[in-house]
């Protein structure tokens, strides 16, 4: 399995694309403000197969190009349902102030929506995808969970990898201050759901630099109460 990766548009939204090397089909996780034209170049450059767009939430800055690629290359999207409103408007998850920044912008639904199950395990582009609810962030956070198998001699060993969105970061937690935000949901979100995964678990947040569970349980500030979580510091 291919994973790869960039920052994209005025919030610096982690996008990725998620390939079977044997297949060459692709999941693009994520594509927010102007990750339509670096997901073609890493397309054409990894020569993959586009065959769905996975949302870790509804926020704009993770959703924003996600209508047009997948009409483009006539691929589902997919979201929880409690998220799904977003797409058509995303200023329902933006507040007043920053809903201002869409000004005359006009968002639609993709042609083709599927919505996450909690709980559900799917197989899509070859690969194996766990979905856990997380709201907090959002209501429909949603934590995307896969494996991938490690260079080596031993050529089964497999280590997880989360998709995180902004639920969790490198060092810090995803924002509560926005509409459908809950600070305590959000812990209860990190705790019940990835913390219990294995030390050597994999991150890879919606913002900032990859982690692994351990070391944000072992030192991440934000989850040992010693600082104030009200708002975190990444994203929308």
């Amino acid at each position: 399995m291919l994973i790869t990766g960039f920052p994209a548009g005025m919030f610096q939204t982690n996008c990725y694309l998620v390939c079977d090397e044997e297949t060459r089909e692709a999941i693009v996780i994520d594509p927010g403000q102007d990750a339509a034209p670096q997901v073609r170049a890493a397309l054409a450059e990894h020569d993959m197969k586009p065959v769905a767009v996975f949302l870790t939430h509804g926020h704009l800055d993770h959703t924003w190009n996600a209508q047009e690629l997948a009409d483009e290359y006539s691929i589902p999207v997919y979201i929880h349902p409690d998220d799904r409103g977003m797409l058509a408007d995303p200023g329902e998850g933006l507040g007043k102030a920053l809903a201002a920044m869409i000004g005359v912008l006009t968002f639609r639904e993709p042609e083709k929506v599927i919505e996450f199950v909690d709980g559900e395990e799917i197989e899509v582009a070859g690969i194996r995808w766990k979905i856990d609810h997380a709201p907090g962030h959002t209501r429909g956070s949603v934590l995307l969970t896969t494996e991938l198998v490690d260079d080596g001699p031993d050529e089964t060993a497999a280590r997880p990898v989360c998709f995180s969105g902004d639920v969790l970061f490198q060092g810090s937690i995803g924002r509560t201050d926005l509409p459908g935000g809950d600070h305590q949901q959000l812990l209860d979100s990190i705790g019940e759901r990835i913390l219990p995964m294995p030390d050597e678990t994999v991150v890879l947040p919606g913002h900032g630099p990859q982690t692994t569970v351990g070391a944000e349980r072992a030192t991440n500030p934000f989850l040992t109460g010693t600082l104030d979580i009200k708002k975190g510091r990444n994203g929308l």
